[in-house]
């Protein structure tokens, strides 16, 4: 009895928005009731509606195992629309029955009606165009899209759509970044490897990911999709602005995506989002029949599969901008300073290649001459790098190499020193050359020479011990000359002079003490 209250009930509340001036299409958002409905109760009087709902009787129904769970949703979610419910109630449940989506509609307004929890949001229409041969269009667009992560924290994802004309198979790629031409030509392999095949012409929107200029209809591309397109055998069809019907198939995988796969999914990260759109694409977006042709585009993917221009994947280069190169040797990039060797920057104008790697900045000339690798920093305002990089690198080097080699009696031996001093401490070898070279200044060649000759024969490839045996032999020759020039005369007590006073003690060779050396080894 209180059913049979609560429908008269509902009658006369349509009737009365009706007299207030609402149309059909608020009163089924303001109770929960289709509009044909409503219009259907319109046409009939009291008496008839009462004989109406007396002649109906009570129904079994079929999804009333789901009844608490879609009401939860609902209690959660008002808005959700009940293509959405069906495609939840088949993620939640493997054995959710084979119902059609008019029995799952139909179920889901009862929900709504027994539980007083209208829709609250009215659902965006699209008019169908003509439909197209097999192989022959496709269509792409762009979305964003505000999620919220399990801390409940707004994250925006942008996703790459692109949809067969005829048979409507679809595709989606998610980033958690804003697509740009690189990014995008990924997105189109992607999709073309899941439909197994190209079509002949791909409509575009007027996006400034293709289109570097408008030019008043003469559309240029930008740079690196023109070399993608190049490569690639079909035709760019770039729609007018503000023309959304012309392209209004992708327009509807756009809402779509949103309104059925998005709406009040919680985001953690994107690969398991993809993860999760090719579930959903393989599950409910390419099987159940198209609104438009009644058809799965599943099943007419299988027939136009066979039109589509064969797919082979290509290698897509790694993606880089130029960056001006400041007078202190620094680039600015998103927030933060990266640090070039010393010398990379040649005046006003200097400029550098910069492309991201795996999290790594790849900084190389305009020759392609890589300059230097810098791991990706997330803070802001910071300056990347070590003091290393203020130095000059190996060209200063070998030419540091080959002046100090000229200084010795025999620059072959010399080389061949510093490479070894190279070749054991490669960090320090400038500063090992400073010492090299100051222990040379002001010295004689034949002691240069006889400490190098000293330095190899022992294996001592350091600066630092080369300057100390250039030291130490300069100390014993000073000595030899002090007593060579000032002679000590021995004047003994007895005032006679001896024999022995004109005696000077013998002189060895440092050559004799590097044999002993040598021979001790």
């Amino acid at each position: 009895m209180n059913k049979y209250f609560n429908k008269l009930i509902m009658y006369h509340q349509i009737y009365k928005m009706n007299r207030e001036g609402f149309s059909n299409l608020k009163i089924s958002q303001e109770l929960g009731i289709d509009r044909r409905t409503i219009k259907f109760y319109l046409t009939m009087d009291e008496s008839r509606y009462e004989e109406f709902i007396q002649s109906q009787v009570q129904r079994k129904r079929e999804l009333a195992p789901f009844e608490e769970f879609v009401k939860n949703k609902l209690e959660l979610y008002q808005e959700t629309p009940s293509a959405q419910m069906h495609d939840w109630l088949m993620e939640h449940y493997p054995a959710f029955p084979g119902v059609t989506s008019k029995t799952v509609y139909n179920f889901v307004m009862w929900v709504r009606q027994k539980y007083h929890l209208p829709q609250t949001s009215p659902v965006r229409e699209y008019n169908a165009v003509e439909e197209l041969e097999y192989g022959l269009q496709a269509q792409v667009d762009f979305g964003e899209y505000n999620m919220r992560n399990g801390l409940g924290k707004r994250m925006k994802v942008w996703f790459f759509t692109m949809v067969l004309s005829r048979s409507r198979y679809k595709y989606v790629f998610f980033s958690d970044a804003p697509f740009t031409s690189h990014s995008a030509i990924v997105a189109h392999e992607k999709a073309f490897a899941f439909f197994g095949g190209m079509p002949q012409e791909i409509v575009y929107d007027q996006d400034k990911v293709f289109l570097s200029d408008e030019n008043k209809g003469d559309l240029l591309l930008t740079s690196e999709f023109k070399d993608y397109c190049r490569d690639r055998p079909f035709r760019l069809h770039f729609c007018r602005k503000a023309d959304p019907e012309s392209k209004g198939k992708i327009e509807n995988v756009v809402k779509y995506v949103k309104q059925n796969f998005l709406y009040n999914r919680p985001f953690s990260d994107v690969d398991l989002l993809n993860t999760e759109a090719l579930a959903w694409l393989w599950r409910t977006a390419n099987v159940k029949p198209h609104a438009t042709t009644q058809k799965s585009p599943l099943s007419e993917w299988h027939i136009e599969r066979a039109s589509l221009t064969p797919f082979t994947p290509t290698a897509i280069p790694t993606p880089f901008k130029l960056y001006m190169v400041r007078k202190d040797n620094i680039i600015s990039w998103k927030g933060c300073f990266y640090m070039l060797p010393s010398g990379t920057y040649k005046g006003r104008g200097t400029q550098v290649k910069v492309a991201q790697d795996n999290g790594s900045l790849v900084i190389s000339s305009l020759q392609d001459f890589h300059i230097f690798t810098h791991t990706i920093s997330n803070e802001k305002g910071k300056l990347v790098g070590n003091t290393d990089l203020k130095r000059q690198k190996s060209d200063k080097i070998d030419k540091m190499v080959a002046d100090i080699s000229l200084l010795f009696e025999s620059p072959v031996l010399a080389l061949h020193y510093m490479e070894n001093i190279r070749r054991e401490k490669p960090r320090y070898i400038r500063d090992q050359l400073t010492v090299l070279k100051q222990a040379t200044q002001n010295t004689d060649t034949l002691v240069l020479n006889q400490a190098l000759q000293y330095c190899l024969n022992m294996k001592v490839f350091s600066a630092n011990d080369f300057k100390s045996v250039v030291t130490s032999l300069l100390q014993k020759n000073a000595q030899m000359e002090t007593l060579d020039s000032n002679p000590v005369l021995m004047n003994p007590l007895n005032g006679n002079r001896s024999t022995q006073a004109d005696c000077y003690p013998m002189k060895s060779s440092i050559n004799d003490y590097e044999l002993l050396m040598a021979g001790s080894k």
